[in-house]
């Protein structure tokens, strides 16, 4: 008697990955990807001096969850 059950192998996780970044870009070039592309916020540029530090919401999520 053959065992049919599928064993997990390298070879199909690399597959799937590829076929969901695959998906993943089908989705940003379709037609009503540009409400989507307006959800995501562009990154604040680097400032000229250093000292990049910036209270973001995600610094204040940090702040919110480190609390004692």
């Amino acid at each position: 008697m053959q065992d049919t059950s599928l064993k997990p192998s390298r070879r199909g996780f690399f597959f799937g990955a590829a076929a969901t970044g695959a998906a993943a870009a089908a989705m940003v070039a379709l037609p009503g990807a540009p409400a989507l592309q307006a959800a995501v916020q562009a990154p604040k540029p680097a400032p000229e001096k250093g000292g990049g530090y910036s209270l973001s919401e995600h610094v204040k999520r940090y702040y919110k969850t480190a609390r004692l």
